[in-house]
């Protein structure tokens, strides 16, 4: 995330992090070039548009933390990023929930052109009540109403993406100083509950047309548009639990006409990985002396402060203290105590999907996702910039090589598309964007094209 402490709570305040430099575009480019000498797919940059400010009634925390405040747009590092490398992609995190689906359209397909087809997407509708308040609305859109706004906002950027203009469109025609065929762009007239648009597209198509569609979810109304649109679905769950949920995602894009094998399902891995047994316990301690179990409650919105109790009440008691609601927490936390409730909050990221070892035991746990667990990649956290990559890339990667599981090189000219299906660049006939393909189901017409100098019309 374009800002100083995303997920990794406290953490910036490692030793020679760079983290403080996300407003360096140096900063970028050279993440960028760490990533594609270790062969990376992508970088997946995450967005919020406005501050946590649940727990303890303000952003005073989030603040003092760099919890996501400050930061900046996660789109206009991309180019930076791009200019500096061939082949590494970039997954871009956007909601549907407040901004106009026309404007956003061009913006990732100059993205899109920009970076040679290497774009993609992470649909999200924003969660924040004050996200909500920064947009002119009093409170956040209910949890249903906004996979509905979604739902509609995807379906105007098909039209746009994939239906306004045709592939041929372009002409450059010099001798004729034609340099796009008018009959060949239409409107898209769209007209629906939440968006009217007329179109066209104020782009030419661009390598990909539509950017590869993420998505981060796990909630029965997530699982259900993933199963409509997604391509990649970045989720997660407990390991016991992963199975059920990952059979869920792929019953459902069944359901909704698509392959199972249509959506790659990512989930988010920790790596601390050192060339010794020594050297992974030396670099484990520093991380655990520096999490913050403040930053956590922050970013999970935490509606009572389990600092201000003893440790050895009950959560219940602390919430009824607060006057706060039972249904603040899962129900299963009630009963412990305050004291295990942070302690479990701030060892959360030790659990699932976390492996600290030398390389070989590293890559024994990733294998093990993949195999056991039936994971089809993983989301490496950044704790610290830019040890996180450079040790992964110059320990871990190589056994992963070795192991056959990871490319030893790119495809030269491949989108990011081809790169994540092995197949193709554009969305495949059984997406519902393909619907729009050559203006079907659009219903406008095209734009006039006999405008003369002097008309009154």
């Amino acid at each position: 995330m374009s800002c100083v402490s995303h997920i990794t709570h406290g953490l910036w305040r490692l030793p020679d992090n760079n983290r403080h430099r996300y407003t360096d575009i140096r900063y970028w480019t050279e993440l960028a070039r760490i990533l594609e000498d270790g062969g990376f797919d992508a970088v997946f940059l995450a967005d919020v548009l406005g501050a946590y400010d649940v727990f303890r009634g303000g952003p005073d925390d989030a603040l003092r933390e760099g919890l996501q405040i400050p930061n900046n747009d996660p789109m206009l590092v991309v180019p930076a990023m791009a200019a500096v490398t061939d082949h590494l992609g970039f997954g871009v995190t956007a909601s549907t929930s407040y901004e106009p689906p026309f404007a956003f359209a061009r913006r990732m397909s100059t993205l899109d052109h920009l970076t040679a087809g290497r774009i993609g997407w992470n649909v999200v509708t924003s969660y924040l009540p004050n996200a909500a308040r920064n947009f002119g609305l009093a409170e956040e859109i209910e949890h249903d109403t906004r996979y509905a706004i979604a739902e509609e906002y995807l379906d105007v950027l098909y039209k746009l993406w994939e239906g306004s203009w045709d592939d041929d469109a372009v002409v450059r025609d010099v001798a004729r100083g034609v340099y796009t065929d008018p009959d060949k762009v239409r409107y898209i007239d769209h007209v629906g509950e939440h968006f009217r648009v007329a179109g066209p597209h104020l782009s030419e198509p661009s390598p990909q047309r539509t950017p590869v569609l993420f998505q981060a979810t796990a909630s029965p109304a997530g699982i259900a548009q993933a199963a409509r649109h997604a391509e990649v679905v970045f989720t997660g769950a407990r390991a016991g639990a992963f199975a059920g949920l990952l059979a869920q995602f792929r019953d459902a894009a069944v359901a909704a006409g698509r392959a199972a094998t249509d959506l790659k399902v990512i989930v988010q891995a920790a790596v601390i990985v050192g060339r010794t047994d020594a050297d992974v316990e030396r670099r484990l301690a520093q991380y655990r002396e520096h999490r913050s179990v403040v930053g956590r409650f922050v970013h999970a919105g935490l509606r009572f402060d389990p600092t201000a109790h003893p440790q050895d009440l009950t959560v219940r008691e602390a919430l009824e203290r607060e006057g706060v609601p039972h249904d603040a927490v899962p129900p299963t936390a009630l009963e412990s105590t305050v004291g295990d409730f942070a302690r479990f909050a701030s060892e959360q990221m030790e659990r699932d999907f976390f492996a600290a070892g030398t390389p070989t035991a590293v890559a024994d746990e990733i294998e093990r996702w993949l195999d056991e667990v039936g994971i089809d990649g993983i989301n490496l956290r950044q704790y610290h910039s830019f040890d996180t990559a450079r040790d992964f890339v110059e320990l871990v990667v190589p056994e992963l090589r070795r192991r056959g599981r990871l490319r030893e090189s790119y495809v030269p000219g491949e989108t990011l598309r081809r790169r994540l299906t092995g197949t193709h660049d554009r969305l495949p006939d059984t997406h519902p964007a393909a619907a729009y393909r050559g203006g079907r189901g659009l219903g406008g017409t095209r734009p006039a094209t006999d405008l003369v100098l002097g008309s009154t019309r």
